[in-house]
């Protein structure tokens, strides 16, 4: 089963039931797509700030959820597939009806405050992730009912997997490294970049209908980035017209994002044998990702994969072409918690997942960066396998 099923729903929803008891809380209301698709295993088509949606996680009762009639397919659809985690979904209209009536948009907060009291709410303590808005209006119907923000302590329920998620990472990860070869197969001189990336979406797309049909399946991202444009690491801006030439270094992104899981791939390739300065870059940036994965292991500080990295690179001196972090957490979304890998000490936790992908960036030269995602535990777990070695990554 490809899907997330009833045990990760299980997992994640004691996560709640723990935070709530440690926070003296008889609820959660989740309002952001995020929070609501942990919560539910149902990613939103709306935009809340436009259509806001609510998802009430109780204490003692079932949750509910409430949505703009536009989700009103999709949610049957995910529901007939067996993938939903909550069944009592309310629907609001953003046009009145002449029959079947809905309550309208700017009913929303009456139609929550309704919903809170009906679930025993009317005077409880209810945390949320994210303050103000819609939600915000609805509870002053309630005066006796507290809203609270915690998301801080909501964003740490994020970070260790089941290993469900796990397993589905690996499948993701996989189609990543196939999609790698097909790169491999199809770089050379004059090449349309854009056409190229187009190219492997195609590729992609019907690899992920073999190995996933009939699920949820996008790509977050699928670019590349060749010559001295590459130096930006998320180039210049200028990606109309650019061709991979003979003697140029590439980088090239992979963010598949299926069922509601992430993985990342990243990698450094050259198109035709590189020169001694290039070669130097190339190998120092690979050794410094190498030392990040080494030290992402539990109960060792999660700074330590930054600075593992960034060890290697002022060694050799590099260090005044670091730009960014060495990762970040992943999982739901392509950057998840935690965003401050670099400033954070506390010890990492098993089954956190992360991506590690210091970079150099060289003006005039080009951009150098290998990224694999990677699973904390007593010893890395590295999802992406592709190789990575400089005689792998060169297309003569």
């Amino acid at each position: 089963m490809a899907f997330l099923g009833n045990e990760v729903r299980q997992y994640r929803h004691k996560l709640l039931i723990d935070l709530m008891d440690r926070e003296n809380l008889d609820a959660f209301a989740f309002v952001t797509t995020e929070f609501f698709h942990f919560a539910t295993n149902f990613q939103t088509d709306v935009s809340p700030w436009e259509r806001p949606i609510v998802c009430v996680v109780p204490r003692n009762g079932e949750p509910f959820v409430v949505l703009n009639e536009l989700s009103t397919n999709n949610w049957r659809y995910a529901d007939e597939g067996g993938r939903l985690w909550v069944s009592d979904a309310t629907f609001y209209a953003e046009h009145p009806r002449l029959n079947n009536r809905m309550h309208l948009v700017r009913e929303w907060p009456e139609l929550v405050a309704e919903k809170l009291r009906a679930a025993g709410l009317g005077k409880a303590r209810i945390g949320t992730d994210a303050g103000g808005g819609p939600l915000q209006k609805a509870v002053t119907l309630l005066p006796e009912v507290s809203l609270l923000s915690k998301t801080h302590q909501l964003r740490a329920l994020r970070l260790v997997k089941h290993p469900e998620e796990i397993a589905l990472m690996r499948e993701i990860a996989s189609l990543t490294d196939w999609l790698q070869d097909r790169y491999r197969e199809n770089i050379r001189p004059g090449r349309l970049l854009m056409g190229l990336d187009m190219m492997m979406g195609v590729e992609f797309a019907q690899e992920a209908a073999r190995r996933f049909p009939a699920q949820d399946v996008q790509l977050v991202d699928l670019w590349s980035i060749s010559g001295p444009p590459s130096a930006a690491p998320h180039g210049d801006g200028k990606r109309s017209g650019a061709t991979l030439e003979n003697g140029h270094v590439m980088i090239n992104l992979i963010i598949p994002r299926i069922n509601g899981v992430v993985v990342e791939n990243e990698r450094t390739w050259f198109c035709g044998k590189p020169d001694a300065q290039q070669e130097r870059f190339f190998e120092v940036a690979l050794a410094a990702n190498e030392a990040g994965i080494e030290a992402a292991v539990a109960g060792r500080p999660v700074s330590g994969i930054d600075a593992a990295a960034q060890a290697v690179i002022e060694k050799a001196d590099f260090g005044d072409y670091i730009m960014h972090r060495t990762g970040h957490g992943m999982g739901l979304m392509c950057h998840e918690y935690p965003e401050d890998m670099a400033f954070n000490h506390r010890p990492l936790l098993e089954n956190e997942v992360y991506s590690v992908e210091p970079g150099l960036y060289v003006y005039g030269l080009g951009g150098f960066r290998q990224d694999d995602t990677v699973v904390i535990g007593s010893k890395p777990e590295v999802l992406t396998r592709s190789p990575k070695d400089l005689k792998s990554q060169t297309v003569l």
